[in-house]
C-alpha cells in the first residue's frame, strides 16, 4: 500500500471552478502514476474553508470507474495567511513497492511542495 498526496487551487467558488480543478487533478493523478481507479484503496479530500460550491468527491465520481472508491470529503484546517482555494486529496493505492510514485501539485498548490514539483523529480515513497 501507497500513500500519494495532491493539491491544486481554483480562482473562485463555483461548481464550474472546481470541476475543472478536480479533474484536471485526478488526470494528472492517474497520467503520472499509471493508476486504475481499481488500485485505489480510499480518497480523503480536504478543501480550505472558501470552498462550498460542491464536494471534490462527488466530482470524482462522475469519473470512470470512480464510482466505487471510497471517498471521503473535510474541510482542512484554517491557518492565518495559507493557501486560499485549495483543494487537497491523500491516496491509499495499491502499488508495486518499487515503482515510482508522483505527487500531483498544480496551480498555486505547487508552491506547497516545491520539492514534489513534476517537471523538476520524482518522488519514492
Amino acid at each position: 500500500m501507497r500513500a500519494i498526496r495532491g493539491a491544486t487551487t481554483v480562482n473562485e467558488n463555483t461548481r464550474e471552478a472546481m470541476r475543472e480543478a478536480v479533474i484536471e487533478l485526478l488526470e494528472a493523478l492517474e497520467e503520472h502514476n499509471q493508476l486504475h481507479p481499481s488500485d485505489i484503496i480510499s480518497v480523503t479530500f480536504s478543501v480550505t474553508r472558501d470552498l462550498d460550491a460542491i464536494f471534490p468527491a462527488a466530482i470524482a465520481r462522475e469519473r470512470p470507474y470512480w464510482d466505487s472508491v471510497p471517498m471521503l470529503d473535510v474541510q482542512q484546517m484554517h491557518v492565518e495567511g495559507s493557501l486560499e482555494r485549495c483543494i487537497r486529496f491523500l491516496i491509499h493505492v495499491y502499488l508495486p513497492e518499487k515503482k515510482t510514485t508522483y505527487h500531483i501539485y498544480l496551480r498555486h498548490a505547487k508552491n506547497l511542495r516545491p520539492d514534489w514539483d513534476l517537471s523538476l523529480t520524482a518522488q519514492r515513497i
